[in-house]
């Protein structure tokens, strides 16, 4: 019986090592996630030096007033004297 026992333990514990989360097998599918996740990260940090170098601008004790009046005209809606303004619908839900 005991014997039984510790090959009924032993099997399991191969079966996992084998093809659990974490097992021999599934060292592609890691793999693939790993590099979906380092793309993901890599997309993140450009997006975040971009914010940062915007926020780095927008500061009182290094304001550019090119950026801030760019700013202003987006979120007022509002354009210069001379310029053209084209128009066009955006669909619903898409966020600009």
């Amino acid at each position: 019986m005991p014997t039984a026992l510790i090959a009924l333990v032993l099997t399991y514990v191969c079966v996992q090592y084998l093809t659990g989360d974490k097992g021999f097998f599934s060292q592609e599918s890691r793999d693939r996630d790993l590099v979906v996740k380092e793309q993901q990260l890599a997309k993140l940090q450009a997006e975040r030096e971009d914010l940062e170098a915007r926020a780095k601008y927008l500061r009182t004790d290094n304001l550019s007033k090119d950026l801030l009046q760019e700013r202003a005209r987006v979120l007022l809606g509002l354009t210069e004297p001379h310029a053209y303004v084209i128009r066009y619908n955006t669909p619903a839900g898409a966020n600009s």
